[in-house]
């Protein structure tokens, strides 16, 4: 209570605390149900509990039927800030497939993770949207194979080749191109990634794509000795594509560096802005950072 002095007379005045709403929580969407990868149902986990740490995202998980198209699978996209996927499996039905489409070029978020840049290869709008993609017959037809040169210029190889591969699976150094992306901005120039296939020679459209990161597949371990992309963006239509081709194992989804890349690139994708900070546990140029997940 508070006493004020108006016009002679003495008022009682009621002071009331509101408390200001707390923020909505953006919805988030993990699609998941087939995958060559047979860690998935867990990476899924893994990469929801990430998103939902940061206080930003609720993340729902739909699944596919385990084998062929699912007729029923059909997410209501148009909810979600951004879609993330886990899947490499058989085609989506085809009214799937549009809205899908429908979303991204209306504004929708997406983030593409590891071997959901092999799926669809013979679809076409898909793989405008993810720039590059590997295996799914791909080849010089699906588009060029995009790395960076020696002197860190973009090279666009038009000439014949598979689509698709990776050496031995390690660690590697991951080498910031853009520091001036709100996905990579205050992150070191270089950091050490924690064991993970180290996806090359992928092949795409590759058009409005923007290469955030690369990673050099040396031929000591069976690599294409090339500096490949590891994190890039792809506007598509009005919608934001965030891809990175890490992430093989629950281990290398453990590393703060996947972690990281995966919360920022996320809120880039559904916001077109960053406000994570990058923490203070992550990696350095000659030191992996790891946190065991616990569910």
């Amino acid at each position: 209570m508070r006493f004020r002095l108006v016009a002679g007379m003495l008022l009682c005045v009621a002071i009331l605390s509101v408390s200001a709403p707390a923020a909505e929580k953006m919805p988030a969407l993990i699609i998941e149900g087939q995958n060559n990868h047979k860690v998935w149902p867990k990476t899924s986990l893994m990469m929801k509990k990430y998103l939902e740490d940061t206080g930003l995202f609720s993340v729902d998980i739909i699944r596919t039927a385990p084998n062929g198209t699912d007729p029923n699978f059909h997410p209501p996209f148009s909810k979600y800030r951004v879609v993330i996927s886990n899947y490499n499996g058989a085609a989506w039905p085809e009214a799937t497939q549009r809205d899908f489409i429908k979303y991204l070029k209306g504004g929708g978020g997406f983030v593409v993770v590891h071997a959901a840049n092999n799926s669809f290869g013979d679809w076409k709008e898909y793989n405008e949207a993810i720039g590059l993609g590997g295996w799914g017959g791909r080849n010089e037809k699906s588009g060029p194979y995009v790395y960076f040169s020696e002197q860190g210029k973009v090279v666009r190889d038009t000439s014949a080749g598979r689509g698709g591969s990776h050496g031995s699976q390690h660690p590697f150094v991951v080498i910031v191109r853009d520091a001036n992306h709100p996905i990579t901005r205050g992150m070191p120039s270089a950091w050490l990634h924690g064991k993970d296939e180290l996806y090359d020679r992928l092949r795409g459209p590759a058009e409005n794509m923007h290469v955030l990161a690369t990673a050099y597949s040396s031929p000591n371990q069976r690599g294409a000795g090339r500096h490949e992309p590891m994190l890039f963006t792809v506007s598509f239509g009005k919608g934001r594509v965030f891809h990175t081709p890490m992430g093989h194992a629950d281990y290398s989804q453990e590393c703060v560096g996947f972690i990281t890349t995966l919360q920022r690139g996320a809120e880039w994708a559904a916001t077109g802005k960053v406000t994570i900070k990058i923490p203070s546990d992550f990696p350095t140029a000659d030191k992996v950072s790891r946190r065991a997940f616990k569910e």
